[in-house]
């Protein structure tokens, strides 16, 4: 009778063991997220809470339905959908029709995540997957702010970082206390900054991704940005758009983003550059989301680069490099 074969289980990254599990993490995000999410909603009205509400609960429709035709054990349990639909929809505006976070969501696990195996093997981050596509497919509904109350008379019927770039002035208080029209989740510097301290205290994120990335964009816009040392316009830089949401949020998502300490930083440097590529020479005013997805696609080649080598291996290579010579 022949021995039975023991069989090794070989499972996704990461292989480390820690006491803080996917549920623990997730759950800390989502309450870093409260206090943009209450602003959101008292900023723009009951209308932005309905729109939350669809884009989580479709997100967390589309995993367990999807798991469940294909007769997968459920993950809904792991809050990761849930933060998928929270971070979608705090990245769209209050105006937009209720169908659209179902369709974003639909993409963003489906396409993106589930499709790629689920959590830990996606190339890209779902929500900011989903709301690349979204303005693709629909600019229109994307860009439309005019939900804020005083919008036309306040702004002229532009975002603030549009009436930047467009060479206009505007208040830079009203930035950083969120009271300006954009998307539900990206308008209060000081509840994301909030939510941003409460995830480094907690251990979830560090600083060396979101500070390469905020002050490779502050050189960027103060070198090429046409205003000189203009405080006034970087600030306005800095706290218009999605720029603090990705920086803290997107970027250090641990599936799409380095794990080697020199990476992050090459990283972080990555997007501030792109970031202010897209914002000072693109056509549109924002750009954080493509920079986002783009430094996804070459987080496997810096980790190639930026990988420890193992203690001796140096001394290994040369003492074979002596060995094949003679």
């Amino acid at each position: 009778m022949e021995k039975e074969k023991k069989l090794i289980k070989v499972t996704s990254s990461p292989h480390v063991r820690d006491k803080v599990d996917t549920q623990k993490i997730m759950l800390c995000v989502i309450i870093s997220l409260m206090p943009a999410t209450v602003f959101g909603i008292v900023n723009f009205g009951i209308r932005a809470m309905f729109v939350l509400i669809i884009s989580v609960a479709s997100a967390v429709f589309f995993e367990w339905f999807y798991e469940k035709l294909l007769h997968k054990k459920s993950t809904i349990n792991d809050l990761s959908a849930v933060v998928t639909g929270l971070l979608l929809g705090l990245n769209l505006p209050s105006s937009v029709p209720f169908w659209l976070p179902v369709v974003g969501s639909g993409f963003a696990i489906i396409v993106v995540k589930m499709l790629f195996g689920g959590l830990g093997q996606n190339f890209m981050n779902p929500a900011l997957g989903a709301r690349c596509f979204l303005i693709i497919s629909f600019a229109s509904l994307m860009n439309d702010y005019s939900d804020y109350p005083g919008f036309e008379d306040t702004f002229s019927g532009a975002t603030p970082l549009a009436t930047v770039k467009a060479g206009g002035q505007v208040d830079t208080m009203r930035m950083l206390l969120g009271n300006i029209p954009g998307t539900i989740g990206e308008t209060s510097v000081i509840a994301l900054l909030i939510g941003a301290i409460f995830l480094i205290l907690m251990g979830i994120i560090d600083l060396s991704i979101p500070a390469s990335y905020i002050i490779t964009f502050s050189v960027f816009v103060l070198l090429f940005g046409g205003h000189g040392f203009d405080m006034n316009y970087l600030c306005a830089e800095l706290c218009g758009g999605g720029l603090m949401l990705g920086a803290f949020y997107m970027a250090t998502d641990y599936v799409t983003s380095p794990i080697t300490p020199k990476g992050k930083i090459i990283y972080g440097i990555l997007l501030g550059i792109l970031t202010g590529i897209f914002r000072l020479f693109g056509n549109s005013a924002e750009g954080v989301s493509f920079a986002i997805i783009f430094g996804n696609l070459l987080v496997p080649l810096i980790e190639r680069f930026t990988v420890p080598r193992a203690f001796g291996i140096e001394k290994a290579k040369k003492e074979d490099k002596k060995e094949a010579a003679k």
